[in-house]
Parts: C-alpha cells; structure tokens; sequence
C-alpha cells in the first residue's frame, strides 16, 4: 500500500517503522532536514523535506497515489489542514493526530465531516483508555479486546510462590474451572506458543484469553485477583493525566492529581471539579507520603521525562503500591524499565502506531485480506489477529487436532454469533465464525496461511 506520513518525530517515526515492516510503500515527509537524513540512513523510503500543508511538497511525495495519508506533526491544525489538502489533491484515505482535549467529540465528529478525515486519532486518549482498564483489572499488565468485547486477552506476570508455576499447561484447566487458555509465554526475551506440556516459571508473563467473566472467575481461583483501583494517584497533568482523571472520576473513583505547574493546576481544577489537585514537585518524595502514596491503590507517573517517570514509579514500588503504571516514549527505556521490575510500562506512541497498523490492515481487507483486527502483545514479539471465516476457508468443520497448522500459530479462540469459544481440540471452525489467531514472527493476511 502507497502511505504518506507527514511529521516523522517521536510518534511519526514509530509508525512509520511499524508500517515499514508490514510491508507498505512508504513516504516520510518533514520539514526538519536532520530528520529527513536519519530516516534515509535507517530505512529505505522515499523521503521529502519540507511542509505538509505545502502542494508542492506533497505533489513530490506523490499524493495522487496515495491510498493512505496521515498527519502526525505536534500540531493539531497543521494536521488537519494537511489532511484537508491531501484529500484535494487525491489522497483516498487521512489520518489526523488531534490531542487536544477542546477538540470534544461533537467538534471532531463536525471536524471529520468537513475535512472529509477517514479517522481523528488520539494517542493521549487512547493510552489513557489503556490504563483506565487495567486500573479496573489490576492483575493484569496490558489487556486487548476482540469481537465488541466479547472475548479479551490479558497479561499477566507469574511471581514466586504463584499456584501456576511448576505445573502442566494441560493439568491447569482440569484443577480450575475456569475456561481459559494460556496461548503465548514470554520468558527473558523468548517467546514461546505452549503446548500441554509446557511448565510454567516464576517471572514469566503469560497471556491468558477467556471471556471477561471467566478471567475474574480464575483468577480468584488462583488467588491473584487484586481489587479494584479505588483511590488513584497520577503524577504529572498533561493530556493523558486529564483524559484518565476524567474516566476515573466518572467512574466514581478517588483521583490525586501532583502536577508542578501552577497554570496547568488552575486549569485541571476547573475541568476536573471532582479530582483533587496538587501543585507541587512530585519527584520530591516526602511531597508523594504526604499526599498519601502508601495508602493509595495504584500510582500512575504520567510526567513528560522518561527517567523521572521510571525512577519515582520505581520509589513507588517500593512502598508496596498495589498498582504502579508508567507511561515511557522512549522504546529503549521500555525495555529498562521492565528489568527494573516495573510490570506495567504504557507507550502512548506505541498504542497509536499499533491502531493505524491496524487500519492499514482493514484497508487490505478490502482489497482480499480478512484480518478483522491485530494487536501486538508481548512487547510486540508475537501478534494477535482476529479473521472472519469466509466461504473460500478450506478446513471448515475439521477438528482443530487435525488440522496441520504452521509452527509458531495458535488458535487462541473462536467467536459465534457473538459467544466466545475457547477452543479444545475437538472444536472445529465454521463459516462465519471469527477466529482469534496466535502467531509469532508471521505475517499473515489470510486464515488460510495458518495451514501448512
């Protein structure tokens, strides 16, 4: 596919990486030179230095063709005009980034109307979403949804003296009764597809998939459930602090704000009437006692530096927060953070990369692909993806045992008129079904290409 990116900064660049890899034809456009040079060096795309509102500069970048455009700059105007002219000028499908949060959704669905935008997209509302989950599933590390929510995938990271580790894969389901499947592992930096005989280790996260009743079911049976995020403390005020706030206090939960500057205080105040609102340096540590760090639920450090962010998540830690949540933009500090024994490590930029590969992939559905929905999971070492059964599906009603599926694939689940099924090997896949598929390392369009 012919893909545009204008604006190859922090967020820009991540999608433009994870775009490159899928496959596409991509054109990065910036109107900074020392960008332009590092993007040639790395990748092999076309790339134009200059302005995305600028005809010429995106008829150089070959805008007619373009089947997909997105505008990625930090600004929300310049992203709009871009897509506006784009779409002038031929482009068949844009993309804004819109963060701010005046932009509400009945002045972006207008916006989108006008400008003709195929998506308004927002990487600080969707981290936030992200966390507001996991704060209401707090054993779990990352959570991804399938078929409206009717089935979910959930990580979660196994401690010493966990019930799960040093038994069979196979032996799980029959002592809890919960229905579920443990259908990836990541162990230090393998990841496996486990089969029945597979033992589980101490420090090993697992990705677990069941309907959402049933994963609440076992995880009391196993005694890992944790309760609730009532009361939340958030450092730092962006854009992130206030969407989450807001879902927090919507949902009836106690919010702390800490947030250094006494402008953003002011504003945080009036828009969010039910949140508390500190001004004060929150990498100071006696300001985080006094306002209550050791007897919150979950603590989240949503601050704009990385470091401070991972150094005073990890002080958190330590005075045994249920919940710590750090939010990272730096992939190599991703990884850091994670060896430093933070679980739960959130990459705005990240989650907006994975949806527009996403919608990349729904175009090529369009076009011959039946990927329904993709997501990456194990810090993208494997991958998730949702088919619908069409009528050319070779293996329809087989047993699942008997079908030859490629190694390194697991079928993690089915869904039929809407109930979730997790599959056993007597199980067989039907037209119309959609089918939740486990893959590691594959690129895969098509459910024919599980089969060997």
């Amino acid at each position: 596919m012919y893909i545009i990116i204008v604006g190859c900064g922090k967020i820009g660049g991540t999608i433009l990486a994870d775009l490159v890899q899928e496959g596409h034809n991509v054109v990065a456009v910036d109107n900074d030179s020392a960008v332009i040079g590092e993007l040639n060096n790395i990748y092999d795309v076309m790339t134009v230095c200059g302005n995305g509102t600028d005809c010429n500069t995106l008829k150089e970048a070959g805008v007619e063709r373009a089947e997909l455009f997105i505008a990625a700059t930090s600004s929300d105007e310049l992203n709009m005009l871009s897509c506006f002219i784009a779409k002038k000028m031929g482009a068949q499908n844009t993309i804004a980034r819109i963060r701010n949060p005046e932009y509400n959704a009945e002045s972006l669905g207008f916006l989108k109307q006008q400008l003709d935008l195929s998506m308004a997209i927002n990487p600080d509302m969707l981290a936030a979403k992200e966390m507001f989950n996991i704060l209401k599933l707090p054993s779990a590390v990352k959570i991804e949804t399938f078929s409206a929510r009717n089935f979910e995938i959930i990580e979660l990271i196994l401690r010493e003296g966990s019930p799960l580790t040093g038994v069979k894969l196979m032996d799980l389901r029959s002592k809890y009764k919960a229905k579920f499947l443990i259908c990836v592992v990541r162990r230090g930096e393998e990841v496996y597809i486990p089969d029945g005989n597979f033992i589980l280790q101490p420090g090993d996260k697992i990705g677990l998939t069941a309907e959402s009743s049933e994963i609440q079911k076992f995880m009391r049976a196993v005694g890992i459930d944790k309760k609730q995020a009532k009361n939340v403390l958030i450092l730092g005020g962006g854009r992130t602090a206030f969407y989450l706030a807001k879902m927090l206090t919507m949902s009836g939960n106690g919010v702390k704000i800490i947030e250094i500057d006494p402008a953003k205080c002011d504003s945080l105040s009036e828009a969010l009437p039910k949140a508390v609102i500190i001004n004060g340096d929150g990498a100071q540590q006696e300001l985080l006692l006094e306002e209550g760090l050791d007897s919150v639920d979950a603590f989240v450090s949503l601050t704009g530096m990385d470091e401070e962010n991972i150094l005073i998540s990890i002080f958190a830690s330590t005075h045994n927060v249920p919940t710590v949540i750090t939010k990272i933009n730096r992939n190599e500090l991703g990884g850091m953070a994670a060896k430093l024994g933070l679980d739960c490590v959130i990459s705005p930029k990240e989650i907006m990369s994975d949806v527009l590969v996403q919608y990349a992939r729904a175009l090529e559905n369009s076009r011959g692909s039946n990927v329904e929905t993709l997501y990456n999971i194990m810090d993208g070492k494997a991958e998730v993806l949702e088919f619908n059964v069409r009528s050319d599906f070779r293996n329809e009603g087989v047993p699942i045992k008997d079908l030859r599926l490629r190694s390194g694939i697991l079928i993690a689940g089915i869904v039929r008129d809407r109930k979730p099924i997790i599959p056993s090997g007597t199980d067989v896949i039907l037209r119309k079904d959609k089918v939740i598929i486990l893959t590691r390392n594959q690129r895969l369009n098509d459910l024919n290409d599980i089969f060997k």
